[in-house]
């Protein structure tokens, strides 16, 4: 790492290891933020090697125009959700790539921005918008959904288990306008956990995810990704909660499968063929040193998966 790169992205070297780039290789970085790990893909893909970098977030696009302006010539930048994959690449005449990464959930930048409203450790309005142009805030959630529907955010998205007893509290305080404002209101509905985790970890966590649509972002662009590799070329994904992960996982299954059919039908009426070989069978955790250098880092999960030659079955 050189001195271009001050911050060292979550899982650098193994997001590296997994994508191999290489000249003259064309990649692509779906939620390229500040450029951390781009700046590693181009790097390694020198001299030839060509990178997309997407994300809606127009101020990550602005540092990572100025991080990667080393690599001049050799990057695209588009501000675009990942979900579009497709056709930002018809955009550019890319009709295929040898790796794709996609970094998913908030990054530090935005969680250390109090007016970006991503965070309870900062007071700021509730916005949560990677997209500030996006219609849909935090704030339009909080206060105009109904008690069942913001708890079924809450649980469905938060995994939270008091999700209508928050609910309930958030309905009774309405208009809530601040981040520290609707954190003292979940925390007084459930007081301090037994464990580490602020009480209003969860419920933040839902409300970001279902303002950006991550879940269904993701559930439609991984299928982009799998059509835009070159064979052998490969996929990385790093999530940082279970909901993000088990989806992952489960395509990443599904795709390496020949077979779909229930195990007991004698002839397969499926038709599905393999279109991905599982590199990780276990997602890459950050090595204890990261995680002390970057508490953050601590949930980030790795999984790959290799583009197949067409036809090529997995024994």
């Amino acid at each position: 790492m050189t001195a271009s790169l001050p911050h060292q992205p979550v899982l650098y070297q193994e997001v590296i290891h997994a994508l191999m780039p290489r000249s003259p290789g064309k990649y692509v970085d779906a939620t390229v933020g500040a450029g951390g790990h781009a700046w590693g893909i181009l790097e390694a893909s020198s001299p030839e090697g060509r990178l997309l970098g997407l994300d809606r977030d127009p101020q990550a696009l602005a540092l990572a125009s100025q991080r990667l302006s080393v690599f001049s010539g050799r990057f695209i930048l588009i501000r675009a959700a990942y979900d579009t994959l497709q056709e930002q690449l018809h955009t550019i005449g890319w009709e295929h790539v040898n790796g794709i990464l996609f970094d998913l959930g908030v990054s530090s930048m935005q969680l250390d921005q109090p007016e970006r409203g991503f965070s309870f450790l900062h007071d700021g309005p509730l916005d949560m918008r990677f997209d500030p142009s996006d219609p849909l805030t935090a704030s339009d959630l909080v206060n105009n959904l109904s008690e069942v529907e913001l708890a079924d955010v809450i649980w469905h998205y938060g995994e939270e288990r008091h999700a209508r007893r928050i609910a309930h509290a958030i309905v009774q305080n309405r208009p809530i306008s601040s981040t520290r404002e609707l954190a003292e209101v979940i925390r007084r509905a459930v007081g301090r956990y037994s464990h580490d985790l602020h009480p209003a970890t969860r419920t933040f966590q839902a409300l970001r995810i279902a303002v950006n649509r991550e879940l269904e972002r993701l559930e439609a662009a991984l299928p982009q990704a799998v059509t835009a590799l070159a064979p052998g070329g490969r996929l990385a994904v790093i999530a940082f909660h279970s909901l993000e992960d088990r989806l992952v996982k489960q395509f990443f299954r599904r795709e390496s499968t020949q077979c779909l059919c229930p195990p007991q039908q004698p002839q397969c009426t499926c038709g599905h063929q393999a279109t991905l070989r599982e590199i990780t069978r276990h997602p890459i955790r950050p090595r204890p040193e990261e995680i002390q250098a970057n508490p953050r880092a601590r949930s980030a999960r790795l999984r790959v998966a290799e583009k197949l030659p067409p036809g090529m079955s997995i024994a």
